[in-house]
């Protein structure tokens, strides 16, 4: 298992199925206590919607760069309209069930200073006929996937379940479920499930000691006709079982921020990285590995696999490898980024000869947000602009070397005939701050005009002195 991994997760194609939710956020300030009742009034300032339940596992699985579907049931209401928007938004092939006669499972917070008020959940349990339909949908998409997940949360979208898995068996899919019911029979012909301990003794499981889980998982697997368990255990990690291995997970954090949709980030990752051939074993380390990233953050947050590369490289690779984006990637990981609220820093250049001043001044421009990306111009480029003997480096090992540093998140080259300047890039990425080094001026500044008429900024930063990578050829040469 090494990095290479990293390079094929774009080749998963998994599907999704379960009870998919809209999460509704009204947040504003609590001054007073309502006249009326023993409450208080919350000044509703900022709303934010979020896809939840199944549709957070598909979620978890694009911002990994999986491809997925979901399936689900909505109503025909607004609600069912909305979810359909955020899961285009987030790189999600909608494939769901509508149905006029149950809304769509909605979930309404309110939070006041950062502290949940009431939450408003807006549910009827789906009926048999209308998981018959979901069904009937299965069977129509499975082929398109590889990988399926079930991911239930006991709204009744599952009903069918034991058809679907017999489905999905007989094309030859891989299954993995979340599971919610106590009768593990339910999921017989399943490869894997996760269930978290709690769930794992309500089905049978007994937890006194590591073989006593070991044994009764062993025996509930065999049982229910499934392959394999992946067992969260909250602070003690994690434990993947199989009919002839148990593999036991630490805990990656010592210190928890926040645990929601935890759950949904270990299936995702689990079903990503086996889907593009690591054994269970193996996945169930990467997926220890992005828990231990996702509940450091606030919120239903989700894995980049700048992140969980970073992770495993320091983790189990003891920071012997170095993992680059794929440029086709980049400008969908910095939209993410956007969603979770981050501020997105650009700057640009050649970068041909890396020196001190140019890691000072990435450095600078880094501390000026959250993300630094970085416009790396094109070798034509650079043979335009100084000369035929010029790149020292090629695009590549300038890309790789330039990823390799703290301050850099994500490269991307530019640089065409007819025109050099990073302005179509620059439009591209939208960033919150555009940076550049030197003794511009903002008016003469690429860029510059769009990203101040889009709400952002523009700064300069001095270069240091005596630094050049012309200066480092020609020392070179001389030489």
């Amino acid at each position: 298992m090494d990095l290479s991994v990293f390079s094929r997760l774009s080749q998963a194609k998994i599907l999704v199925v379960g009870d998919v939710m809209l999460d509704r956020y009204f947040m504003g300030d609590s001054q007073r206590i309502s006249p009326e009742a023993p409450v208080p009034v919350v000044k509703i300032g900022q709303t934010d919607d979020k896809v939840g339940g199944a549709a957070n596992v598909a979620r978890n699985i694009a911002h990994l760069d999986g491809k997925v579907g979901l399936l689900g049931i909505i109503g025909q209401d607004e609600n069912g309209a909305r979810l359909t928007q955020l899961l285009k938004s987030e790189q999600i092939q909608s494939e769901l069930v509508e149905q006029a006669e149950k809304p769509t499972i909605t979930k309404l917070r309110v939070i006041s200073r950062h502290q949940q008020v009431v939450r408003l959940d807006f549910e009827e349990n789906f009926t048999q006929a209308q998981s018959e339909l979901l069904s009937e949908k299965f069977s129509q998409v499975v082929d398109n996937y590889d990988v399926v997940i079930f991911s239930d949360y006991n709204k009744g979208s599952l009903q069918q379940i034991q058809k679907m898995i017999a489905t999905a068996n007989a094309a030859g899919k891989l299954i993995l479920i979340d599971p919610k019911q106590m009768d593990l029979t339910l999921y017989r012909g399943a490869n894997v499930i996760t269930p978290n301990l709690g769930e794992f003794k309500l089905a049978g499981g007994v937890a006194d000691s590591e073989e006593s889980i070991c044994q009764s998982a062993r025996k509930l697997m065999s049982d229910a006709g499934i392959e394999s368990i992946l067992l969260t255990r909250s602070e003690q990690g994690m434990s993947a079982i199989t009919a002839t291995e148990k593999h036991d997970m630490p805990a990656q954090v010592l210190e928890v921020s926040d645990v929601t949709g935890a759950g949904d980030t270990v299936i995702a990752t689990l079903a990503v990285m086996m889907a593009v051939g690591l054994s269970m074993p193996d996945a169930a380390k990467m997926a220890n590995l992005a828990a231990g990233i996702v509940v450091a953050k606030l919120g239903a947050a989700t894995v980049r696999p700048e992140e969980l590369a970073a992770k495993f490289n320091k983790e189990l690779m003891g920071d012997g490898q170095h993992y680059q984006c794929p440029f086709d990637d980049v400008l969908q990981h910095i939209e993410f980024a956007k969603k979770a609220g981050e501020k997105i820093v650009f700057t640009n250049g050649c970068f041909d000869i890396l020196h001190a001043g140019h890691v000072t001044y990435l450095e600078k421009a880094r501390s000026l947000g959250d993300r630094l990306v970085l416009g790396l111009n094109s070798d034509e480029s650079i043979s335009r602009l100084k000369g035929p003997q010029r790149p020292v480096n090629p695009l590549a090992q300038r890309a790789a070397v330039m990823t390799g540093l703290r301050a850099v998140d994500w490269v991307i080259p530019f640089g065409e005939a007819g025109d050099d300047t990073p302005a179509k890039l620059i439009e591209a990425v939208k960033p919150d701050v555009l940076v550049k080094g030197g003794d511009y001026t903002i008016d003469t500044i690429v860029g510059a005009e769009f990203v101040l008429n889009n709400g952002g900024e523009v700064k300069v930063i001095e270069f240091v002195d005596g630094c050049s990578t012309t200066n480092v050829i020609n020392k070179i040469r001389q030489s």
